[in-house]
């Protein structure tokens, strides 16, 4: 049995099956790890999460940025008039699809292969124990009947530093946000979520999530998505970091990082799409 952990795909379906194709995905023995962001910007959204849907237990995915702001438009608190949205919400199997959305983590941990997965990273103060309870508090919020408020107060960069004080709305926004568009942060562990270029490119006085002096998550190995700046560039030398998003949606390339060998692989295809900034966000 094999295991893979796949970038953002953010509805690239035909590049995803082609990734598949090239590293002999068997759907009874292997099993994917998805870092989130599903949906959006692509053209094959419906495909890929009627995809994803159907492996069942051979596929694990976190939730994105991206991916919650589906849930968000579904929900009325946000418009969309992309086609690529339009036909997951319109689809026969939409609201099944919505609702399979919503139950998936924002957080996984294998302890057998020593791999923390998430979309984005998580707080500097944040330890393991913290970790998995901050990740149950967004996501039984999510899965419940009142998940729609959470979405009407979920958009917003503040407040910009964890506190176990934090309650209701702050409290899972903050959480919200750092396990899902967290990139750099202050010295004073401040999010600085305006800030998403590549290493280098930032204002003084901030680090990336994994960098950042004093963080409480340093023996753990991450692997994640949403900056695809460094994952295609491969500009991380930390061994227990990994950023698997390489801006397939952008013309960049979809990865694959093999995870049960005792050296991780990196399996890429091209992905020549038709949108191609000069610099992948």
């Amino acid at each position: 049995m094999s295991v893979y952990a796949i970038g953002d795909v953010q509805g690239c379906y035909d590049e995803l099956m082609i990734l598949l194709e090239n590293i002999q995905f068997s759907d009874s023995e292997d099993t994917l790890w998805f870092a989130g962001d599903l949906v959006n910007r692509g053209k094959q959204s419906l495909q890929v999460l009627r995809f994803v849907k159907s492996l069942g237990d051979r596929a694990i995915t976190v939730l994105g940025n991206h991916d919650l702001h589906l849930l968000a438009i579904h929900a009325g608190v946000k418009k969309d008039k992309s086609k690529d949205i339009k036909a997951v919400l319109q689809a026969d199997d939409g609201e099944e699809l919505i609702h399979w959305l919503r139950q998936q983590p924002v957080f996984h941990q294998d302890k057998e292969l020593g791999y923390c997965l998430v979309h984005a990273g998580v707080a500097p103060q944040w330890d393991l124990t913290l970790i998995r309870q901050c990740a149950n508090e967004l996501q039984t919020v999510l899965r419940s009947d009142g998940y729609a408020e959470f979405l009407f107060n979920m958009y917003g960069d503040k407040p910009r530093k964890w506190k176990d004080s934090l309650e209701g709305w702050e409290r899972l926004r903050f959480i919200c946000n750092s396990f899902t568009r967290i990139r750099y942060v202050t010295e004073k562990g401040k999010l600085a979520l305006d800030d998403k270029g590549g290493l280098g490119k930032t204002k003084p006085g901030r680090w990336p999530w994994f960098e950042v002096g004093g963080r409480q998550s340093q023996e753990l190995k991450f692997i994640f998505g949403h900056w695809s700046v460094l994952g295609a560039r491969g500009v991380i030398k930390n061994p227990n970091i990994h950023c698997i998003d390489s801006g397939c949606v952008w013309g960049g390339k979809l990865t694959a990082l093999r995870i049960d060998q005792p050296t991780p692989t990196y399996i890429s295809i091209s992905c020549p799409g038709a949108q191609n900034p000069a610099d992948f966000i």
